[in-house]
């Protein structure tokens, strides 16, 4: 036997007695384990280029998306996220979502968003 090859026997030992069933299982949970922190990054962190992403994906241009971005920096709501800002503020005014940014872009209702939040993430 090769040198490669006992090394291969030795690596794959506690997976030898498994079937394909405990297979599949222990290779999701391994892929699980690798994916986790990925999602929990994506969870927490956000940068303006991913909110305007978001925006634009709401159907805002590309300078709306600009302005609202913005005004979610300047009032500290980033963390909330832009498009969560726009969307939670036009349900409480009862507005639709293009009309709400958009009045967002020009600097309206600003105070309703911060309220809307609670406290202002410093």
């Amino acid at each position: 036997m090769r040198v490669t090859d006992q090394g291969f026997e030795e690596r794959r030992k506690h997976l030898a007695d498994l079937s394909d069933q405990a297979l599949y299982d222990y290779f999701w949970e391994l892929a699980g384990k690798i994916v986790d922190p990925l999602i929990e990054a994506g969870r927490i962190y956000t940068t303006p280029a991913i909110e305007r992403s978001v925006l634009l994906r709401m159907g805002f241009s590309s300078l709306e998306a600009q302005a609202i971005v913005s005004g979610v920096i300047e009032h500290r709501l980033l963390p909330h996220g832009a498009g969560h800002v726009v969307w939670k503020l036009s349900e409480k005014l009862g507005l639709e979502i293009r009309d709400t940014g958009l009045a967002l872009a020009e600097g309206r209702h600003w105070k309703e968003a911060e309220a809307l939040f609670g406290e202002v993430v410093s």
